[in-house]
């Protein structure tokens, strides 16, 4: 049972990790998404965290532009360590039975905003206010599901950031997010040490998917990739919420 958990968290892992490295997100979504298939989505979070950190870290202070990318977002990343404070406790309270659904959900939708290349602008004079309410938003949803994409990707995206910028912000944004999701899962008594060796599994094969999706960056078909990965956590979020749906009611 232990040996097939890890396997199943290598392969997670192994997939986040080309994902996040092919486009510079990804692997928060992607490996809770295929964790929560055969776990509590409060244990997924709790193996996925670390990983995320450090390969969000990693993703930081890998380009030229953090401290334009800090004045710029301070209003976002502030918001969105409020909103996960502010709703921490969602993972293990009375509605926590319904975190597979909202993860599901969460999961299909960002994939349809994506495909149907839904895009904003937010006017530069408006991007403080408007980014302290996004993140305030993100987070919640984040302590709540542990996706951080959903509305904070679209606003980074409407803020006409170049591609490599948008990738190192998309870093700094994560981080931050993930310490906060931290902190909460800590508090909530979900870091322990059974998740160690799982989380040690995780972290290797994050950085080894992420190397690879790094070096075939310029090789893909972004445009193609991005389908075929939207279209896939579509089914993959309609399975875990309409799973998770029957579990309650049976």
């Amino acid at each position: 049972m232990f040996d097939s958990l890890l396997l199943l968290i290598a392969v997670a892992f192994l997939l986040a990790g080309f994902v996040k490295g092919a486009l510079g997100l990804g692997l928060p979504t992607v490996s809770m998404g295929l964790l929560a298939v055969s776990m509590p989505p409060a244990q997924a979070i709790a193996i996925v965290i670390v990983p995320a950190i450090v390969t969000n870290i990693w993703q930081t202070f890998g380009g030229p532009y953090l401290r334009d990318i800090l004045r710029r977002l301070w209003p976002l990343l502030i918001g969105t360590a409020a909103g996960i404070w502010l709703n921490g406790g969602a993972l293990t309270g009375p509605y926590a039975r319904y975190t597979a659904i909202v993860l599901g959900l969460l999961l299909a939708i960002n994939a349809i905003i994506a495909l149907s290349k839904f895009s904003f602008s937010v006017a530069p004079q408006s991007e403080k206010w408007v980014g302290g309410i996004v993140g305030v938003v993100t987070g919640m949803i984040s302590a709540a599901s542990g996706v951080q994409v959903i509305p904070s990707v679209p606003y980074l995206q409407a803020i006409g950031m170049e591609k490599e910028e948008l990738i190192q912000a998309l870093g700094v944004f994560f981080t931050v997010a993930t310490l906060a999701l931290g902190f909460n899962l800590t508090s909530e008594g979900l870091l322990t040490a059974a998740t160690a060796v799982p989380g040690a599994v995780a972290m290797v094969c994050s950085f080894a998917g992420m190397f690879v999706g790094q070096a075939v960056r310029t090789r893909l078909r972004p445009d193609i990739f991005r389908i075929w990965f939207q279209v896939a956590m579509i089914l993959l979020g309609v399975y875990l919420a309409g799973n998770a749906l029957l579990k309650i009611q049976s």
